[in-house]
């Protein structure tokens, strides 16, 4: 548990918009401001302007002290965000031949992303607007079908499965859906990267699992570009 704070709390003391993250993180934990500020004995305004970086940048004490607040609030409601990050923080912080873990510095809304990359919604475009996204992870389809395990699936997750999968190297759309179609951990969203044509079968999945299925024409350098600004 000290490797997880000590990475959250380093990502947040480098960030470039420190107070972007702090909300980041507590959103993940789903803690609510007023919360988070009687927990931490400071007014609510006050985790308001860090957070609309209105403050200076919180010195090391304050991150601290933010971090073990996330941490306990959460034993207290029996822990379920901690097992889960420490789930998923096996995995690599550095890029693998085939595929490619990227966390926001703030969350984003479904339909924002749909639209920085210019995606077209092929299923579920209501539960959109409900889901907020954390970070992505790009992967080569054929690759990951053909080279990772089952007991090395979570890595792909980074620290939390309210991401988005974003394949390439695709024909169809079938093999990634039908992956995880039949993997224990879902994304929240599946980017399909410059195909024209559906598979049916990917359709009818991703409706069953209730994930959202887009396609985008972008190449993947210019997806990186666009959603490294987040």
């Amino acid at each position: 548990m000290d490797s997880l704070k000590e990475r959250i709390a380093g990502e947040i003391a480098l960030s470039d918009s420190p107070g972007s993250n702090m909300k980041k993180w507590r959103e993940l934990f789903g803690i609510s401001q007023t919360e988070l500020a009687k927990s931490l004995k400071i007014s609510t305004s006050t985790i308001s302007d860090y957070e609309g970086n209105r403050r200076a940048s919180p010195g090391v004490g304050i991150i601290k002290r933010f971090v073990e607040t996330l941490f306990a609030m959460d034993e207290e409601r029996g822990g379920s965000v901690v097992k889960n990050l420490e789930k998923y923080n096996l995995a690599p912080q550095n890029d693998t031949p085939f595929y490619t873990i990227h966390d926001f510095s703030a969350p984003i809304n479904g339909n924002d992303f749909v639209r920085i990359i210019e995606a077209k919604v092929v299923s579920n475009p209501a539960s959109l607007d409900n889901i907020k996204l954390f970070g992505y992870t790009l992967l080569d389809s054929l690759r990951v079908i053909l080279e990772i395990s089952p007991s090395d699936y979570p890595r792909l997750f980074g620290t939390t499965n309210e991401r988005v999968f974003i394949f390439d190297q695709v024909s169809t759309g079938r093999s990634p859906m039908v992956v995880i179609r039949v993997a224990p951990i879902k994304p929240r969203v599946v980017v399909i990267q410059n195909i024209d044509n559906v598979d049916k079968l990917a359709v009818k999945i991703s409706q069953i699992e209730k994930i959202p299925l887009l396609t985008t024409k972008l190449d993947i350098k210019e997806i990186k570009e666009r959603l490294s600004n987040i």
